[in-house]
């Protein structure tokens, strides 16, 4: 029997489905079941995308996942889904990393393992020809990680340096001390507000977008990827600048 033929077996409402239409329909029920097993985590996410202003943007992923799989929908018709049990070690995965967030208490570890739980359950239940067809969409799904954090210190000291550079170019004395910069009109502090992390964020996450979208070339891709990562951090530093000049 060839592989593609060993789809999931259809009864009752299921069997009025299509074999694609059954396997999606499954991977949104394994989804839920998922969600509500581990809700306090994906609770603890949602709080974090509504209530910070860091990861506002990705309330908008889940929507960027369902139109990056309605692009392609039409292909995925070409494949039948079939039982892929290496699935399971991937779902195993998963939760190993969920269960040394849990245990170490570090919550990026958690939310990576529930959120890598998804593509985990689509790939055991879809097969790895379909897989490879949602490969991006289902990559994307680390952009629902709330994640950044632990760049704000790093990006503190490149806007100090970045504005004590531009504040000499200008003409105007300043000296810097780690992240506060003395000038003639007063000391001021590259706080953690002003590390310029929420736009790198979400720039990397509408850069990885463009560059799948409108690129085929991997050499554009990573040019504009660079750009994407390149350019929110000098436009802060040149707004950290504007501000003490003004």
């Amino acid at each position: 029997m060839p592989p593609d033929s060993a789809a999931i077996p259809a009864t009752g409402i299921l069997g009025r489905l299509t074999p694609l239409e059954r396997s999606t329909a499954l991977v949104a029920l394994g989804w839920a079941i998922l969600i509500g097993v581990f809700w306090h985590d994906w609770a603890d996410m949602a709080r974090q995308w509504w209530d910070s202003s860091t990861y506002n943007h990705i309330l908008l992923v889940p929507a960027i996942i369902g139109w990056l799989v309605h692009q392609r929908w039409h292909q995925l018709a070409g494949f039948a889904p079939m039982v892929w049990w290496p699935g399971l070690v991937l779902l195993a995965g998963s939760l190993l990393v969920w269960l040394l967030g849990s245990f170490s208490g570090l919550n990026l570890l958690r939310h990576a393992g529930v959120v890598a739980m998804l593509p985990a359950i689509a790939a055991l239940t879809l097969g790895p020809r379909l897989m490879a067809a949602l490969a991006f969409p289902m990559a994307y799904m680390v952009f629902l990680v709330p994640f950044g954090d632990e760049l704000v210190p790093p990006l503190q000291m490149t806007t100090a340096w970045l504005t004590i550079q531009l504040t000499h170019l200008s003409g105007i004395p300043a000296a810097v001390n780690g992240v506060f910069i003395d000038t003639p009109a007063g000391l001021f502090e590259v706080a953690e507000a002003c590390s310029g992390v929420k736009f790198l964020i979400a720039m990397i996450a509408l850069g990885t977008l463009v560059a799948n979208v409108c690129f085929v070339s991997w050499k554009r891709r990573l040019i504009f990827m660079a750009l994407a990562i390149i350019a929110p951090i000098v436009a802060n530093g040149i707004r950290a600048w504007a501000t003490i000049y003004v």
